[in-house]
């Protein structure tokens, strides 16, 4: 039994065909996969209030401000209430620093006043070093 040559045409267009779908189906996926972590990382920042936590919390209990220290050990400022207080944070224990008044945490960290601009968001700062930098 033997094959004819117009077979063997018709299963390289196939072949080809099915070659040019999978490299289709693999980029849907790469952008499907792109489109849900922009998602999550959206969602992440959006319940922490920030990077890192940095910001986040309810009216209750906020993280105001941290410093890193070394590898895994920062100290943190934190408001609780009315009540503020310096943190030392280390892998194993969190101690407390420091109680401070109103007046002492507004020194470590000035709350933006309405004259003062706001920092902008990670994606401005992206597009300001973007658009500095010049083309080769």
């Amino acid at each position: 039994m033997r094959a004819s040559p117009g077979g063997f045409a018709l299963a390289l267009e196939v072949t080809a065909l099915d070659s040019i779908l999978s490299l289709v189906w693999l980029l849907v996926c790469v952008l499907v996969i792109i489109a849900l972590a922009y998602l999550f990382t959206k969602y992440v920042a959006g319940r922490s209030g920030g990077f890192l936590g940095i910001g986040g919390g309810t009216d209750g209990f906020k993280v105001l401000a941290r410093l890193s220290l070394g590898r895994e050990q920062s100290l943190a400022l934190v408001q609780a209430g009315k009540r503020y207080f310096l943190l030392g944070v280390a892998p194993s224990k969190v101690s407390l620093v420091a109680e401070l008044t109103r007046e002492e945490a507004q020194e470590l960290y000035p709350q933006s006043t309405p004259g003062q601009p706001a920092p902008p968001s990670f994606g401005e700062a992206l597009r300001t070093v973007l658009k500095q930098k010049k083309p080769r």
